[in-house]
């Protein structure tokens, strides 16, 4: 195989030449006040800027020690021109500088290819945004337009106005529910205000968070969140609406569910326009009363205008023979654009409630904007993820009266409701010996009660337009684009490594033939992924950004079907992979899909409220299937290379959620079904914990938190816990214990090794190297280095070292990086090939590193021998952290054609 270089690795080796070997140097300078503080250059990751900006915001990480606490940054592009911007911390180190800052963009950055940070006073936008209350209301103002919102009742916008010309009515969220999925009765529900907090007043981003429930038949329930983002220079609020599912899956089946606009329609019918975003250039252009292929031609500059989203000219200048005769053409209320599946859309309209509909049109994906209003304003919104969450739904009502109603629904009315039953019965497995034996069949830990969606959660993303009057083609076309594919700011990878953030990761290296196939390889992973996703459809509300578990090579399927074989809910960390693989190539495909896999994994795959609040659900056929419900999946450690590259509010909630969750685990013991292994209640305040699978876990959580709030509570309760393992007499390779959640330790279990192949693969080896950069506990570093050398350790080694028993080891490939990262601290060369030939061996792992392990069959499936999500992300990690921990030994033997091919059989 030929080494091949990506376009973007080609532009940051361009755009950074000379430059990143020299960060270090200038950022050392600058901690000892020697030098100013480098520049950062900022890039769009889809490698221009995009055609409509609506405001941006981002994370920059610096060095420790260089970026002291309350030091002004500015944005401006290379050229000089400053651009309007206002940052805050999002983390600081132990010091107390900054780690990571976060800043917002003023919409539309003039088109800037490259924006640079830099120390100085921001420059204030021209036409600030502003939040404030007044009242019963938040007033957000930015310029002429201003925004009202209601600190209670039912409208979450109660108006929008240009000037004094009121182009938005109240906007209310909607749901409806079902008490059985095929006849029953349907109740409906708004959307009722319990709080409503200013999170940022501007001067270029204000943000709104709203709290409460929907509400009807004296029922009260589906609590949401929602935050409202206003940039300045931007007609738009971007709202991101979050929701929990708190009703009983049996009786409870959600048949609607989203959010409503009033628009004031006081055009003349002929003068009221709709739009529809149908892919690529491509709108639905037609008015409520069409002018257009009538069999008397109205004059071509009232077609035009029509068409144009314009005012026609006078009526006395059209012909008269439509002009006497307007009435007698029919006016066209209500509009339906239905996107049931990710592979068809329908278009539909009507006159009126109770005429017939007439189909419109169809195609394949919409993207997700709809528009209605004339030349005197309007309104328009678009939905994220429109057809990848499926059933997805735009109505335009009541067009041709004197208010329409503009609807997304994030859940179609017209789709069969939402159906969270569990997918299977007890089928006689109410005893534990009974459910473990359907575990050794199927890889299912059922449990009766256990497979509940009570408590998940689900985030949408949403932008409303408060328009002046009816945009053009070109326009409407570049909202649709920044909806479906919303532009993201991101630093160079460089910059990101300088800064010594997240642990050991390399930077992508084809500096040697070895180096290069290993590159090429975990191009071809996410290459398959990314793939995968379009080709098996793995879409739909509840199902977007999740990926399969394993694949079943008979039938050419991915196990759906099969227990813990089915969606993979974070096994094995393919969460991290993701991000890291966007770390260090800065590209836009696997940005966005990491991106899609938080906005998943951290929702609904984790339970939000109810006996398993703060825990997630293992690998299963649904995403709250599993009975396993442990810390592993709620993993703080997979959401905070997002949050901190976004500044992502609701990612940041969803971690801060989860520093308490520790004390799930007294009415969930992750052990209980353990063959003979079924322990004594612990002691009151403690519960059994595993070291990787859930300490670590939680650790994430509490590094975060300490990060973010500089509170030294996190701190200590994270050096707690490291001390106490640190003086087990076999420190890391107790494997657990009795853990205090009033003091954060564990109780020192005795002389015992309890290894397992989970415990350094759920983000452990990438806490861990955060932790011990950070913090100064030398038993506990004793502790973790002795693990990462000996769990891979030849049998006769480790024997002679610690006598029997030496039990079986699994996914040896994958922890090949912690062997790698004891022979850098150590140091030992010894390791570093051990290291090397363990990553190269492919046991219990990938099992390739040469060639594209994809191949087409002849019905023109693609598939991956022996492909296993667990096995592509722990082979991912391994590769880019060896990568950066022993590169030299990587070099060692012969990847080439000729040479040693470690690779799977087909």
């Amino acid at each position: 195989m030929t080494s091949r270089l990506t376009r973007r690795e080609a532009l940051s080796a361009t755009l950074l030449a000379g430059v990143a070997g020299a960060l270090p140097i200038e950022f050392a300078q600058a901690a000892a006040g020697s030098t100013r503080l480098p520049e950062t250059p900022v890039r769009w990751i889809d490698g221009a800027a995009p055609a409509l900006d609506l405001g941006q915001t981002f994370g920059i990480p610096w060095p420790r020690g260089v970026l002291r606490a309350g030091k002004p940054l500015s944005l401006h592009t290379r050229g000089g021109q400053e651009l309007p911007s206002q940052h805050w911390t999002l983390a600081t180190w132990p010091d107390g500088s900054v780690k990571w800052s976060a800043h917002a963009l003023a919409a539309g950055a003039g088109g800037a290819e490259e924006i640079m940070v830099a120390p100085g006073r921001p420059a204030s936008p021209r036409v600030p945004v502003s939040a404030r209350s007044e009242g019963d209301s938040i007033i957000v103002r930015s310029g002429d337009l201003v925004w009202e919102i209601g600190r209670s009742g039912d409208a979450l916008l109660r108006a929008a106005r240009i000037g004094d010309r009121m182009v938005l009515g109240p906007v209310t969220l909607r749901a409806a529910s079902r008490n059985d999925p095929e006849k029953g009765d349907e109740t409906r529900y708004s959307g009722r205000i319990e709080r409503t907090v200013i999170e940022q007043a501007g001067p270029v981003r204000a943000v709104i968070r709203v709290e409460g429930v929907h509400e009807g038949a004296g029922r009260r329930w589906l609590p949401f969140t929602i935050r409202l983002y206003a940039y300045a220079g931007a007609t738009a609020l971007r709202i991101v609406h979050s929701f929990i599912f708190d009703g009983d899956p049996a009786r409870d089946f959600v048949s609607g569910l989203g959010i409503s606009a009033q628009v004031p329609m006081r055009a003349a019918l002929h003068d009221r326009h709709v739009r529809f975003g149908l892919g690529g250039k491509a709108l639905f252009t037609e008015a409520v009363r069409p002018l257009t292929g009538l069999r008397r031609d109205p004059g071509a500059a009232f077609r035009a205008a029509q068409v144009a989203g314009r005012a026609v000219p006078p009526l006395g200048q059209m012909a008269p023979a439509v002009r006497d005769r307007l009435d007698a053409i029919p006016a066209w209320g209500d509009f339906t654009l239905r996107q049931l599946s990710a592979n068809g859309f329908t278009l539909a309209k009507r006159t009126a409630t109770g005429h017939g509909w007439v189909d419109a049109g169809e195609g394949h994906r919409a993207p997700g904007l709809a528009y209605v209003g004339g030349p005197d304003g309007g309104v328009a919104i678009g939905q994220r993820y429109f057809w990848e969450r499926h059933p997805a739904q735009l109505d335009i009502r009541a067009a041709a009266s004197n208010a329409a109603t503009l609807t997304a629904w994030l859940w179609s009315p017209d789709a069969a409701p939402m159906d969270l039953r569990p997918y299977r019965g007890v089928m006689g497995m109410e005893g534990y010996d009974a459910q473990n034996a359907g575990l050794d069949v199927t890889y299912e830990d059922y449990e009766p009660g256990w497979d509940n969606a009570h408590g998940i959660a689900r985030t949408s993303e949403l932008t409303l337009w408060a328009c002046d009057t009816t945009p053009s083609a070109e326009t409407l076309t570049a909202m649709a684009r920044a909806v479906a594919t919303p532009p993201q700011l991101m630093a160079a990878p460089e910059r990101i490594h300088a800064a010594g953030v997240f642990g050991d990761w390399s930077l992508p290296d084809r500096s040697t033939s070895n180096r290069a196939v290993i590159e090429d390889q975990l191009a071809n992973l996410v290459d398959f992924y990314a793939g995968e996703v379009d080709r098996r459809s793995w879409y739909g509300f509840w199902n977007h950004g999740d990926v399969m578990h394993s694949y079943d090579s008979d039938r050419h399927q991915w196990r759906y079907d099969i227990g813990g074989f089915a969606w993979a809910n974070s096994e094995l960390s393919p969460d991290l992979w993701l991000w890291y693989a966007a770390l260090r190539s800065g590209d836009a495909r696997t940005f966005r899909l990491a991106e899609a896999m938080t906005r998943h994994t951290g929702e609904v795959d984790v339970h939000h409220i109810g006996r398993f609040a703060g825990l997630g659900t293992r690998h299963g056929v649904q995403h709250w299937s599993d009975s396993s419900k442990q810390p592993r999946v709620s993993n703080a450690a997979y959401r905070r290379i997002f949050y901190y590259l976004t500044a992502d509010e609701r990612v940041g909630d969803l971690m801060r959620a989860l520093v308490a969750s520790d004390h799930a685990l007294q009415t969930v013991v992750i052990g209980r079904k353990v063959p003979g292994k079924q322990p004594p209640p612990p002691p009151p305040g403690m519960v059994e914990m595993s070291f990787g699978t859930s300490w670590c876990s939680l650790a994430a959580a509490w590094l975060t938190e300490w990060e973010r709030t500089g509170d030294k509570r996190w701190r200590d309760r994270l050096i707690a816990g490291m001390d106490s393992i640190g003086r087990m007499p076999r420190g890391w390779m107790t494997g657990g214990g009795l853990f205090d959640l009033a003091s954060g330790r564990f109780r020192d279990p005795g002389d015992k090794i309890s290894l397992s192949h989970l415990n350094a693969v759920f983000g452990a080896v990438e806490i861990n190297a955060e932790l011990l950069a950070l913090l100064d506990v030398p038993r506990y570093r004793t502790a973790w280095l002795d693990y990462c050398r000996w769990y891979n350790a030849p049998q006769a080694d480790y024997l002679a070292r610690f006598g029997p028993p030496f039990g079986p080891r699994n996914l040896r490939e994958g922890h090949s990086r912690l062997t790698a990262y004891a022979a850098r601290h150590l140091p030992d060369p010894a390791l570093e090939l051990r290291a090397a030939e363990e990553f190269y061996s492919g046991q219990a792992g990938l099992g390739t590193v040469r060639g594209d392990p994809r191949r087409t069959l002849p019905d023109g499936t693609v598939e991956w021998r022996n492909v296993s999500t667990n096995a592509a992300s722990q082979w991912g990690l391994a590769a880019i952290q060896n990568l950066a921990l022993v590169p030299e030994a990587l070099d060692k033997g012969d990847l080439s054609p000729a040479g040693r091919r470690p690779e799977a059989a087909p």
